[in-house]
């Protein structure tokens, strides 16, 4: 059974979050882990449905709600697609922000 949008987004957080791999398996798939050159953050570029995406640690120097919530303990990494904010998951729960998110939701169904 496919994995819905959502489901891919906390398997990828639950990896690289909360296991630490260094390595993502994600659809048959393996991506690799990096750390970004300035403030060593974790990030992933993987695929899904076809399209590109990018998981990046929350930095929590930063002042926004997500950083704030980063500095209290919890586990939260960001979701790009094509340089946009798709969608954020904070401790195992998926929040989607864009259209284009709702959009990638709903392609299970459409691949049925």
């Amino acid at each position: 059974m496919a994995a819905s949008f959502e489901e891919a987004l906390v398997d990828v957080w639950r990896q690289v979050m909360v296991q630490n791999a260094s390595m993502v398996e994600l659809g048959g798939k393996s991506y690799p882990v990096r750390r970004t050159s300035r403030k060593h953050l974790r990030q992933i570029d993987f695929v899904f449905g076809g399209e590109e995406f990018r998981g990046l640690e929350q930095n929590p120097e930063t002042k926004s709600r997500w950083a704030k919530m980063a500095r209290s303990g919890k586990k939260v990494m960001q979701f790009l697609a094509a340089g946009r904010y798709v969608a954020v998951v904070v401790d195992a729960k998926p929040i989607l922000y864009s259209r284009l998110a709702a959009k990638k939701k709903a392609m299970r169904l459409t691949k049925l």
